[in-house]
């Protein structure tokens, strides 16, 4: 029989209601697969009582944290509010959160831990339009605004909403084995799960959009053709500009080089590749400007750690894991 492991969510006052359904989801569905509960999942406010979320929902707890014990896995949600909480809370998370086998932050949940204190030294992320604010606010903590969820020993954070699903995905294949997290994305008709360190958003969306339309225009041509010539003297061409007016002006409107933004948009688009198709790791290569594999192979372990084969066979959609 599977040991089951208690998760604890707790609530709040503005809490963001699927940070705490889509974890608690994922967390039930082991139950429905194989008939036994791997995890007991309880819900608990400060006071007991019930709560209204972001949206307007109300969530009624199964208990107060003061009768809540230890849990196994401590996950705290985001919502809008994370910034007026019962200084109550923190008292408990203080006192309690070191005791968790693992704490879990979902969205700006991160926040209300690291006000705590519970996330001074360690790796964290948060939702992308917050990661600033949480790195100013709390100077110890270290904040990485790319990953969609990072683990960090026995804290675990993720970025906004959906993120917190593919955590906790990753907490239930850390369980229970790739097979039963296999079939509980597959229930829920979502990603196995996505790595932890794609990015939370495009290429395109991180980078800011050019204000003048010459530039724009280049900057849709290089998401286009990712296997062009995209030399800074070939992008300046289309844009009727001499290289280094070029190179200037594109620094300043879109926040990077040339040269950062094409590695970019080509390490984006093999991505996409290789998690959406059968192409071959020579084909995406090409496709994506990269020339040879061994040239792919270089951007993908400097930019995320890992070569393009095993980025495959770790991350590929659920449709294609099964196909």
């Amino acid at each position: 029989m599977t040991t089951c492991r208690t998760v604890l969510i707790v609530l709040f006052e503005g809490v963001q209601s699927l940070d705490v359904t889509g974890p608690l989801e994922v967390f039930d569905t082991p139950r429905v697969v194989t008939g036994e509960p791997a995890y007991e999942v309880r819900t608990a406010t400060l006071d007991g009582g019930p709560v209204r979320t972001s949206s307007g929902l109300t969530l009624t707890p199964d208990l107060a944290l003061t009768a809540a014990g230890t849990p196994h896995t401590l996950l705290v949600p985001g919502g809008e509010g994370v910034h007026d909480l019962d200084p109550g809370l923190f008292a408990w998370l203080r006192e309690r959160g070191p005791e968790a086998e693992r704490l879990v932050s979902v969205c700006t949940g991160a926040f209300v831990l690291a006000e705590a204190g519970l996330l001074d030294g360690r790796r964290v992320t948060t939702h992308w339009a917050f990661c600033d604010t949480l790195a100013d606010r709390h100077p110890a903590v270290k904040v990485e605004p790319d990953p969609i969820y990072v683990r960090d020993g026995k804290v675990a954070t993720s970025a906004g909403v959906t993120a917190g699903i593919d955590l906790a995905l990753a907490l239930v294949e850390e369980d229970l084995g790739r097979d039963l997290a296999l079939a509980v994305a597959r229930g829920l008709v979502v990603f196995l799960r996505r790595p932890g360190n794609q990015a939370q958003f495009s290429a395109q969306l991180a980078a800011q959009s050019a204000h003048r339309r010459p530039l724009r225009d280049v900057q849709q041509w290089i998401a286009e053709h990712p296997d062009g010539d995209l030399s800074v003297e070939s992008l300046a061409a289309r844009a009727n500009l001499s290289p280094r007016h070029f190179a200037r002006a594109f620094r300043s409107e879109v926040g990077m080089t040339p040269g950062r933004y094409v590695d970019r948009i080509r390490l984006e688009a093999a991505r996409r590749l290789l998690e959406d198709t059968t192409d071959g790791v020579e084909e995406v290569s090409r496709t994506c400007g990269y020339g040879t594999p061994e040239a792919m192979r270089r951007a993908f372990i400097r930019a995320l750690g890992t070569a393009p084969a095993e980025y495959r066979r770790r991350f590929r959609p659920l449709t294609l894991l099964t196909a």
